[in-house]
C-alpha cells in the first residue's frame, strides 16, 4: 500500500469511526434518556433542555449552537480538526431527528419508557455509559460532537488536562440552570432534574477518559535475550517502531547483556509479543504500563512555561553562548 492510500485509508477511518459514534450516541441519547427527560451537559444538553421546556425539535437547536461554535473556533483548532466535527455535527443532526421518528409512542403522543417506569436511574447508567462511549470514539477519530467538546479539544491542545476533567466543569453549568426554568416542572421536579444531571455528568464523562485514554495508554518493554539484534531489527523494520539497546550486566553470573528497551501504545502489545515469541521463545520479558509518554511519535509536552522560567531559560542561552565565544577566542 502506497502512501497516498495509507493516507486515504486512514481519513476514510476515521469518518467510519464518526458516523458509527454518531449511531451510538444518538441512539442511546434518544432511546434511554429523552424518555425519562434526563438532561446531560454540552450542546446536547442544551438542546434537550429547550426541547423540554419549549418543544422546539433538539436537532435544530443542537445545529444553530454548534454552528456558531466552529465559527469562533476555526482559527484556533484548524481545518482537519473542523471538518470532522462539522461532519459529526451534520451527522449528529440527522440521526436525531432520525432515531425520534424511530422512537414509539404512546397513546397520548409521549415516547414510550424503554426499560419501563420508574427505571429512570437504570436508564441513565445506561444510557450515559454509551453516549461517553460514543464520545470517545468521536475524539480516537479525530473528531467532535461539537458544543463544549470543541472547548474541551481548545483546552487539551495548550494544557495537558484531561478531556473528561474539561467537560465536567462546563456540564456543571448547563445541569445547574434547570433549577431557574420554571417551564421544566415544580422545584421538586427540577431539582430531581438536576440530580440525574450530575449523574449523566459523571458516568458519560468517565466513561469518556476511559475510552479515549485507554486506547492512548503506553507501556514499556524490556527484553532480555541473547538473540536481540534480531528481535530489535524485525521491530524496527515489520513493526516500523523505534527501539533502544541499553547496557545490562547479570549480578550473579558478571556477564554483560543486552537490554532491548521500546515504548509503546498500548494497542501495540500484541503485535509486540508475537515478533519476540516467533525470533525467541524463550526470552524475559517485562511489560509495565507507563503514566504518560512525550516526544515524536507520542504526546506533545503540554506545559506553559511562566515569565520567570523563560526569563531564566534566555539567561541560561545567553550566559552559554557567552562561554562559546570565549572558548572560540582562546583557540
Amino acid at each position: 500500500m502506497t502512501l497516498n492510500h495509507q493516507l486515504l485509508w486512514n481519513e476514510a477511518k476515521d469518518y467510519i469511526g464518526i458516523t458509527l459514534a454518531a449511531l451510538l450516541y444518538t441512539f442511546a441519547f434518544t432511546f434511554f434518556l429523552m424518555p425519562y427527560e434526563i438532561v446531560t451537559g454540552g450542546v446536547a444538553g442544551i438542546s434537550v433542555i429547550v426541547f423540554y421546556a419549549t418543544g422546539f425539535p433538539n436537532a435544530y437547536t443542537y445545529f444553530i449552537i454548534n454552528a456558531v461554535l466552529l465559527i469562533l473556533a476555526l482559527k484556533i483548532l484548524g481545518w482537519k480538526f473542523l471538518v470532522k466535527t462539522i461532519f459529526a455535527i451534520c451527522m449528529n443532526s440527522l440521526l436525531f431527528a432520525v432515531m425520534k421518528d424511530l422512537m414509539p409512542v404512546d397513546a397520548e403522543g409521549n415516547f414510550v419508557k424503554i426499560l419501563g417506569e420508574g427505571q429512570d436511574f437504570m436508564s441513565l447508567i445506561v444510557g450515559c455509559s454509551l453516549t461517553g462511549t460514543a464520545l470517545g470514539l468521536f475524539f480516537l477519530n479525530n473528531g467532535s460532537t461539537g458544543g463544549s467538546d470543541i472547548i474541551a479539544a481548545i483546552i487539551n491542545k495548550y494544557r495537558d488536562i484531561s478531556l473528561g476533567t474539561i467537560l465536567i466543569f462546563v456540564d456543571f453549568v448547563i445541569i445547574a440552570a434547570c433549577l431557574f426554568i420554571p417551564s421544566l416542572g415544580t422545584m421538586l421536579q427540577r431539582e430531581k432534574m438536576v440530580c440525574f444531571g450530575f449523574c449523566t455528568m459523571f458516568i458519560e464523562n468517565f466513561m469518556l477518559d476511559y475510552v479515549y485514554n485507554k486506547r492512548r495508554s503506553s507501556v514499556q518493554f524490556l527484553i532480555f535475550s541473547r538473540k536481540y539484534n534480531e528481535i530489535a531489527d524485525a521491530i524496527s523494520t515489520e513493526l516500523e517502531h523505534g527501539v533502544t539497546i541499553l547496557d545490562g550486566q547479570g549480578w550473579y553470573s558478571k556477564q554483560e547483556i543486552k537490554v532491548v528497551c521500546i515504548l509503546a501504545r498500548r494497542n501495540e502489545s500484541t503485535a509486540i509479543f508475537r515478533m519476540i515469541k516467533i525470533i525467541d521463545p524463550n526470552a524475559f520479558v517485562s511489560q509495565s504500563a507507563v503514566i504518560g509518554v512525550y516526544g515524536e511519535g507520542f504526546d506533545p509536552i503540554k506545559v506553559s512555561l511562566k515569565k520567570k522560567r523563560k526569563e531564566l531559560k534566555k539567561k541560561l542561552e545567553a550566559a552559554a553562548a557567552e562561554q562559546q565565544k570565549e572558548e572560540l577566542g582562546d583557540e
